[in-house]
């Protein structure tokens, strides 16, 4: 059987053909060892129990070097050594190596969260970097591996249906993510990624998270190994179900019963119609294991002597309410009153010709802890001679608010109508990217430094980047094993953010990268995310304010457009206004 499993489409799990369709392991092809063992140095040493020796065969880039009896305990041990010795090219493909260990730990915390009742060790370097041992059940496992911290935000789920279960846990909806990475749905045991899955636990929160954000979800789906085919792509990831309409609405079904349920019977509407009672028997497959407590609710998690997993433990989830911070330059004030406040002659280019200067930009407190500067007057100047043909010469009346962060003026054309956050977004873009554009990024350090607990693939991310982010305003250092502080933070960066924008940092970086080698196009990407998550508007804001954004506004590059693209204000000419009036 050991040389048998080097051949290629060999496989021991399937004795008829009937086992195409009821697969319950996690592969049947035969072709992962074969072709590991073809671009590797590859040793297999296995030994049944109740045989007095075992077997060791070695293969090196594909060729057998020897077959022989060995002293083995029972079991399979297979050891890959020199990958892709044989296939330079391919190893050219290869990350770092703090990268790739990482994608190995976060394969090996996905199987540990499906089976609670198997121990886990991972070695590199001969130093552990990731454990954990065995435990009674999923809420301890979580514990064990994502901080017990992890317990005040998520709810226990469980529902039945014909033929399909669900287990696990979901987060509550103030605890949202900026990326998908803790969404883990697991089907029959198996660690999948399935859009059928991934949009059903959206279309629960759609009600209960704003655009851009996720929840956290680690969900046991139990269904017919019949009904899902689990052959869609080699690694196994990917799968497809035979109803995936009856699938999402079993899941949303699920959760939105448990969201009214913590919302205290708040009506949450599905989009999709119940179906009805389910009248045959569940099937046998279901989840593997117990949901337990919440992580951190529960006893010890170290209860019976259970090894616990300290040095590589993942990121401990915080505990944040996913909202953003208020503006705090919009104080307490009335909307502004109709007193025919003129912006003068402002455009792109355009600059005030009266002798007093316009009113200061009031910058929102919880963002900018020092006055950030406006774009250079050099650049300025430029803007303006390039656009010297092309100015407005518009007279703008502020009149009044409507829906929150939308802000009127009369024109002499017509009607204005901006958003105050896209404005806002446009400036606070524009002024960090000048800031890097001059090499004059300022840095606070703080008090008290923050500390950082990520998880492996997270961690091997930050310490590649460390060096870039370090000379562009950040002030982080390693601190041990997926631990590092943040000892000081860009000047536009509020320090009680500090934690919460590299976390989100780190998610841009796993999902669109971060170029060093194009120094300007990585700063973009970290200035976008500053614009784009560090403003909230306030409904509370003086007249004076409004026009001194927009006058700010005007003196910007791209004025017409925030950094993701949304308008920062559009017109309606009196024609327009007259023909829909019908006048």
């Amino acid at each position: 059987d050991a040389l048998l499993s080097l051949e290629r489409h060999g496989t021991s799990k399937m004795t008829e053909t009937i086992d195409l369709q009821r697969i319950v392991t996690f592969g049947f092809r035969g072709e992962a060892i074969p072709s590991i063992a073809s671009v590797s140095r590859f040793v297999l040493q296995t030994r049944r129990e109740g045989a007095e020796h075992g077997t060791e065969i070695l293969v090196n880039g594909g060729k057998f070097v020897h077959v022989r009896e060995c002293g083995v305990p029972v079991g399979t041990r297979i050891e890959v050594n020199q990958l892709f010795n044989s296939v330079p090219a391919r190893r050219k493909f290869l990350k770092t190596d703090a990268t790739e260990s990482a994608h190995i730990i976060q394969c090996a915390r996905l199987h540990a969260i499906a089976h609670p009742g198997v121990s886990f060790k991972v070695i590199e370097n001969d130093r552990t970097v990731f454990q954990s041992g065995t435990c009674p059940d999923l809420g301890q496992r979580l514990a064990e591996i994502f901080g017990r911290g992890l317990g005040a935000i998520l709810l226990p789920v469980k529902a039945e249906e014909e033929g399909m279960t669900l287990a696990g846990f979901i987060g509550r909806p103030a605890a949202s993510r900026a990326t998908r990475h803790e969404m883990l749905t697991f089907v029959n045991s198996r660690p999948v990624e399935s859009r059928t899955l991934g949009y059903a636990l959206l279309e629960s929160y759609h009600n209960s998270l704003p655009k851009g954000r996720y929840p956290v979800a680690f969900l046991f789906l139990g269904i017919d190994p019949a009904a899902v085919d689990v052959n869609v792509h080699p690694s196994k990831r990917e799968v497809r179900f035979r109803d995936e309409s009856r699938v999402r609405r079993f899941i949303i079904r699920a959760v939105l019963e448990r969201l009214r349920e913590e919302e205290g019977g708040v009506e949450i509407e599905s989009r999709h119609e119940p179906e009805p009672p389910a009248a045959r028997p569940l099937p046998t497959v279901v989840p593997p294991s117990g949901l337990g407590a919440a992580p951190g609710r529960a006893g010890e998690v170290n209860a019976g002597g259970k090894a616990p997993c300290a040095a590589a433990a993942g990121s401990e989830l915080e505990e944040g309410d996913g909202e953003e911070p208020v503006e705090s330059a919009e104080r307490s004030a009335g909307p502004g009153s109709r007193s025919g406040v003129h912006l003068g002659s402002v455009g792109p280019g355009a600059r005030s010709n009266r002798a007093a200067p316009p009113p200061p930009f009031v910058r929102p407190g919880p963002v900018l802890a020092a006055d950030l500067k406006p774009p250079s007057r050099e650049a300025g100047a430029s803007r303006e001679a390039g656009a010297a043909g092309q100015r407005f010469d518009w007279r703008w009346r502020f009149i009044g608010q409507a829906r929150g962060s939308l802000a009127l003026f009369e024109t002499g054309a017509g009607l204005v109508v901006m958003d105050r956050r896209a404005a806002h977004e446009r400036l606070m873009y524009e002024e960090i990217l000048e800031q890097f554009r001059q090499g004059a990024v300022r840095s606070q350090g703080l008090l008290f430094p923050v500390p950082l607990e990520l998880d492996p693939v997270a961690t091997a991310l930050l310490a590649d980047h460390l060096e870039f982010l370090n000379l562009n305003g950040f002030e982080i250092s390693i601190f041990g094993r997926n631990f590092f502080r943040i000892e000081g933070v860009p000047a536009w960066l509020d320090p009680g953010l500090a934690e919460a924008f590299v976390r989100d940092l780190l998610a841009v970086i796993r999902e669109k990268g971060l170029p060093e080698h194009q120094p300007e196009l990585a700063r973009e990407r970290i200035a976008l995310l500053a614009a784009g998550k560090a403003i909230r508007v306030s409904d509370r804001v003086t007249e004076e304010e409004i026009v001194a954004l927009a006058r700010r506004l005007m003196t910007c590059a791209t004025p017409l457009t925030s950094p993701l693209g949304r308008s920062t204000f559009f017109e309606m000419g009196a024609g327009e206004i007259e023909k829909r009036l019908q006048r």
